[in-house]
């Protein structure tokens, strides 16, 4: 946490929060973590944890609000000061900004930061995954997503990489494992199901932000409808924050006793989950995330330059 960055998120179980009227103390195992009162504007509270009155009594009184979360990310409830008003007006400058202006460099580098990771594979593998002139038109897709000025032609252009991008990511890995695309729920193999739980992972580390910025997290600029606002920012960072980990354990790691397929739907294996997890959690790295909705809060607060971190 930053002067710039008051919002304070308290990650997993087991963590013991307490305060005194100077100092907000976050006990996490072997690591204790200090933060002046006065500089904890949003604490953030997701998971498991025992929470001190004292804590909350000095937070409160020091102005600040708490939120509470499930482990996925999703909101639960708020503790306001007396009296307290929230800040409306980062939520009406979200209302009236210009979709375009945010849209525009999101699904610019969503599509840049998937080509990184294509070409990055290729050069892994030694093997040309591309077909007879799809690198031309993922290049040149490129090229018109930076000058589009329609939201119409950014959405499709948008969603017609995305998938491409999924359909060559399929020639990568072992045919065995049954992925051909990124396809919706129930997962019929083990690659999409391990992609869903890393994206769900990233969901919820992005809606801590942008809830902690006091911004609505379905007022979406490239997307639309509930939780659009998280899965713009999420999807330039999926290539290297999730994909990259899924992309290694499908091709390296995962054996046939990892998951179970049936006809409905495929089961990861409990261990192969828990590995995964902890692989995501080393993956997402949510200073960035927080550093890309401050950039954010900023561009719609003050005009300033809105840029997308990726890769």
């Amino acid at each position: 946490m930053t002067a710039t960055q008051p919002w304070l998120p308290v990650f997993g179980y087991g963590g013991h929060i307490k305060a005194t009227t100077q100092e907000l103390v976050i006990a996490h195992g072997s690591t204790t973590r200090r933060y002046p009162l006065q500089a904890v504007k949003h604490l953030l509270v997701i998971g498991g944890h025992t929470l001190h009155t004292s804590a909350v009594t000095n937070l409160l009184k020091a102005g600040a609000v708490i939120t509470f979360f499930d482990i996925d990310g999703t909101p639960v409830g708020y503790l306001y000061p007396y009296g307290y008003r929230p800040e409306s007006g980062v939520r009406t400058a979200q209302e009236h900004a210009a979709p375009h202006r945010f849209a525009q460099p999101l699904a610019t580098a969503g599509l840049q930061s998937k080509l990184l990771l294509l070409e990055e594979l290729c050069d892994c593998t030694g093997q040309d995954i591309f077909y007879t002139g799809e690198l031309d038109f993922l290049y040149q897709a490129r090229e018109e997503l930076a000058v589009s000025v329609t939201m119409e032609g950014l959405r499709r252009l948008s969603r017609l990489t995305g998938d491409m991008y999924y359909e060559i990511l399929s020639r990568t890995l072992p045919p065995e494992l049954g992925f051909r695309r990124r396809t919706n729920r129930p997962y019929r193999d083990p690659v999409n199901a391990m992609f869903s739980l890393g994206y769900a992972m990233l969901y919820g580390n992005c809606c801590v932000s942008l809830v902690g910025a006091h911004l609505d997290p379905d007022l979406g600029m490239l997307h639309e409808g509930a939780g659009s606002l998280v899965y713009d920012l999420i999807e330039p960072q999926k290539a290297v924050m999730v994909d990259h980990t899924v992309i290694r354990f499908a091709s390296e790691e995962i054996s046939e006793d990892d998951y179970e397929c049936s006809e409905k739907r495929c089961y990861l294996d409990a261990n192969l989950s828990t590995r995964l997890v902890q692989e995501f959690r080393d993956s997402i790295d949510q200073s960035r995330v927080d550093t890309q909705v401050q950039i954010l809060r900023d561009a719609l607060l003050t005009n300033a330059e809105f840029h997308v971190l990726y890769w």
